[in-house]
């Protein structure tokens, strides 16, 4: 390299660029016309293949992974719900959070329901934007906002309780009442934990 050129790179010859051209244009191929293409058969014309069901091996054995499609199943059914309210399942329960204890602060709700703090603050936005909310500097700390529901998040709440007891009604008609109540039992030592 001469002194005074580093790091500048030759161009290739004239003659070397050109054949890399004819390479390249090379290698397309012209597409196959319609009447070359191999014919594909239907999807009605295929035979359905019997599929062996699949097997979750040790999962199935495992109370957590039962657990895990339990909620899978409940939040399906809660999120059906709540849709004709536009409330996610978060939302609902920031907001009853928020309505068993008003002049709440963010923190807190965070800690309870184990929601990142800037997640909760998306929510609290979105909760604030459509007026269902209120949330104001606290009295105490400036550095928290206090979360309180409105006139309208209190009635939104109301209309919303009954679709939420026919949620669990159904939970409790798909496993029977009596396997609804020991899972309530069961369950409620994980509700004092965070």
């Amino acid at each position: 390299m001469e002194p005074g050129k580093a790091g500048v790179r030759k161009r290739p010859a004239k003659g070397l660029r050109r054949a890399a051209r004819v390479v390249k244009s090379s290698r397309h191929q012209p597409r196959a016309t319609q009447a070359e293409k191999p014919a594909r058969a239907k999807p009605s014309a295929l035979k359905p293949l019997a599929l062996k069901p699949l097997a979750l091996g040790d999962l199935s054995q495992l109370l957590g992974y039962r657990l895990r499609r339990a909620q899978l199943w409940v939040f399906k059914e809660f999120g059906r719900q709540l849709s004709a309210y536009d409330v996610s399942p978060a939302q609902f329960s920031v907001l009853c959070v928020i309505d068993a204890n008003p002049g709440i602060n963010q923190l807190a709700i965070a800690q309870l329901l184990s929601i990142e703090r800037a997640g909760l603050g998306r929510l609290a936005d979105h909760l604030e934007g459509r007026g269902l909310v209120r949330r104001t500097a606290s009295a105490i700390n400036r550095r928290y906002y206090v979360l309180s529901l409105t006139d309208e998040g209190t009635a939104l709440l109301r209309r919303i309780r009954p679709a939420v007891a026919e949620s669990d009604k159904r939970l409790a008609a798909k496993i029977g009442p009596r396997a609804y109540r020991d899972l309530q039992r069961a369950l409620s030592i994980f509700l004092q934990e965070n």
